[in-house]
């Protein structure tokens, strides 16, 4: 691994500022801002190549490697990136979704703010950017189909129109696994034992190898444990601004598949491990992170994110809106809306098939109503650390590894943004007394303004959000229709025998 220099090489292009403490998962609220590395400083830091990365619709990574000298010679064009194919948004294995065509090309235009060492691959550097139109300069060149860019578009509109910003942190759940075929978990360990981190173990070797690779990659990593599942892991980063935070997510998780690799075990994200309680559940294989198995009775891995939403610097702070539980009324426009746009935005958070096997009541998944609660794990959005205004956030739960994180992130805020603009009124009364919405009655729900449940499966999320013409405006009508292509493609190849046994790739 290379070393850093003993001058920070990290130049800190935002100013710092703390706003809070930590929240119930650890996550401690500061905005660390945007960190640049100078391009200066990588032949110090024994870089040699540079990988130009992307993600893609189906939420697989993927990246050219540039010599560093020839990198330098592209920073140098009048657009600087690379020219890849217009298919590359519709690309589903070894399909290509309906509307796409081997014809047109965008500049994939590099954005130097994302410029991060992989210190789990020595020599090598990760840079992400913006699929843009091939045009004259000074013209729109923005991609509709870009996930960064619609993302990078929101978070701007709320800022600018709406005075209001965001910070992330995530939350990222895998399984090791010793073998796939068969499949053998590296341990049969529980949620925070001392017996899945054993001095000695490869399992401890890989887990503090990940978290060291975060720290020098200069990543705010908060906490690692055991999870409840054999052989299950979690890792905590802290709250960034959104493309930030979805960037730093890539960059864990490909941190988590490489290390693991590298001592031997496969790391996968898979939102479902047993099969026999979901007839979707069933064995196959998809590019690298998700595997469907049966391990044990309980089991699947979520990517639940925490929002906190505060007024933006220098703008006027937000009346309170409720004192118990206490939320400010920018707060409770944003969960409004969330909340009512949630069923919709379930497309993009859970993309697949099994993603909606991890989605049943009684898991500690957030559950199968639409509603929220202060610290219910059974509830879609869960608000923590509810009395301190500066980490106050909302924990949304109904996310899996599965889905592409600029996506996510953009459907969210989204929908949140919908409700401050629209200034929604919070129906939604507190589910955090005692009963879980499962629990109660048809007339304890009703009377806490909860009515709908969340889609059961890909195909009725799907059509919500094609029915979901706020959201679609503020996605983008064009995106939204790429993407229920290029996710109706995934459905029907992921079910198809040809894609099951055949495409498992050992370690």
């Amino acid at each position: 691994m290379s070393k850093l220099p003993s001058e920070d090489p990290f130049l800190t292009t935002s100013t710092s500022m703390t706003i809070g403490g930590s929240t119930s998962h650890f996550i401690l609220q500061t905005d660390m801002g945007v960190q640049q590395l100078p391009l200066g400083a990588l032949p110090e830091l024994g870089v040699s190549f540079i990988r130009v990365t992307w993600v893609d619709l189906t939420n697989t990574v993927r990246y050219r490697v540039l010599p560093l000298s020839y990198f330098y010679r592209l920073l140098q064009s009048a657009q600087p990136g690379l020219t890849v194919t217009k298919s590359v948004m519709g690309l589903v294995l070894d399909t290509m979704a309906e509307g796409f065509s081997p014809i047109g090309e965008y500049i994939y235009a590099v954005d130097l703010t994302s410029l991060r060492v992989c210190t789990y691959a020595p020599g090598n550097a990760s840079v992400l950017g913006f699929f843009q139109a091939k045009t004259n300069i000074g013209k729109e060149v923005d991609a509709p189909v870009c996930p960064r860019t619609i993302l990078q578009r929101i978070v701007r509109q709320a800022e600018e129109t709406l005075h209001t910003r965001f910070l992330v942190g995530t939350e990222t759940e895998f399984v090791l696994l010793r073998s796939t075929v068969p499949p053998v978990p590296v341990n049969s360990q529980g949620w925070c034992a001392s017996g899945a981190l054993m001095t000695g173990a490869v399992e401890t070797q890989v887990m503090e190898e990940i978290a060291k690779a975060l720290i020098d990659a200069r990543i705010e990593l908060q906490v690692f444990h055991s999870e409840a599942v054999n052989g299950q892991y979690e890792v905590v980063t802290g709250p960034l601004p959104p493309l930030e935070a979805a960037d730093v997510l890539v960059h864990t998780r490909e941190t988590i598949y490489n290390i693991a690799h590298k001592h031997g075990l496969r790391a996968t994200l898979a939102p479902r491990l047993r099969k026999d309680k979901c007839k979707y559940c069933q064995l196959f294989s998809y590019p690298r992170k998700f595997l469907v198995w049966n391990l044990s009775p309980v089991d699947g891995s979520g990517a639940h994110v925490h929002i906190s939403v505060q007024k933006a610097l220098g703008s006027p702070p937000s009346p309170v809106w409720s004192e118990k539980p206490p939320l400010t009324r920018v707060e409770a426009q944003f969960l409004a809306g969330l909340l009512e746009h949630l069923p919709a935005v379930s497309a993009l958070t859970l993309p697949l098939p099994q993603s909606y096997c991890r989605m049943i009541d009684g898991m500690h998944a957030g559950g199968t109503w639409v509603c929220w609660g202060v610290d219910n794990r059974e509830a879609p959005i869960r608000l923590t650390n509810e009395t301190q205004p500066k980490s106050r956030n909302f924990e949304v739960k109904t996310i899996d590894g599965t889905s592409n994180p600029y996506l996510v992130l953009a459907g969210l805020l989204a929908a949140g943004t919908i409700g401050i603009r629209d200034e929604l009124g919070l129906v939604h009364d507190n589910c955090g007394d005692g009963k879980t919405a499962a629990e109660m009655t048809r007339e304890e729900r009703e009377s806490k303004g909860i009515h709908k449940r969340l889609p059961s499966d890909i195909g009725t999320a799907r059509k919500y959000l094609l029915e979901d013409k706020k959201l679609k405006e503020l996605l983008g009508e064009e995106a939204v229709s790429v993407f229920v292509r290029v996710n109706e493609v995934s459905y029907v190849s992921l079910l198809s025998p040809t894609h099951t046994c055949a495409r498992l790739r050992k370690n």
